[in-house]
């Protein structure tokens, strides 16, 4: 009799761990479901101006806009809010920066920016911004958009 209640318990063992590993394969399958649907959206780094007027999202989704900041294109308005126009070569949109902080000193015309916020009646409000670190450096992601239309210059060293 006892050789048949150790084998009874054994197998009591056997489906718990079989439990408790269906369980944690559940758990995982659905946090992984989940951390993929909440970047769908988010995965790609920016959208170049082509790719914004090519389809235009609509005026709720926040998302990356980059390319250069076009030459004689930046118009100061009130406070720290101002005016320029974000270019790839082979499109632009004017952004309009409604952050609450000051332009970047990096920020001049025809260098490298990435902005985020929301494109609204065919202006781009942007309530963040990015702009290159020194002068030489460039996100490689503008860099190969810049580069697919054509107009990327590589700096002189």
């Amino acid at each position: 009799m006892q050789s048949r209640a150790g084998t009874g318990l054994k197998g009591l063992k056997k489906k718990r761990r079989i439990q408790i590993v269906a369980l944690a394969f559940a758990a995982l399958t659905l946090s992984v479901g989940l951390v993929a649907y909440a970047m769908q959206d988010g995965i790609n780094f920016f959208r170049s101006p082509v790719e914004v007027l090519a389809e235009a999202p609509p005026e709720t989704e926040t998302f990356r806009l980059g390319g250069l900041v076009k030459p004689g294109s930046i118009v100061n308005r009130e406070g720290v809010q101002f005016d320029f126009v974000v270019t790839d070569g082979g499109a632009e949109i004017p952004v309009r920066y409604i952050g609450r902080d000051p332009r970047p000193d990096l920020f001049k015309e025809n260098t490298g920016t990435i902005a985020t916020g929301r494109l609204i009646a065919g202006t781009f409000e942007a309530t963040t911004l990015l702009a290159k670190h020194d002068e030489t450096y460039m996100p490689k992601e503008v860099m190969d958009a810049l580069k697919a239309q054509g107009v990327y210059q590589q700096p002189d060293s």
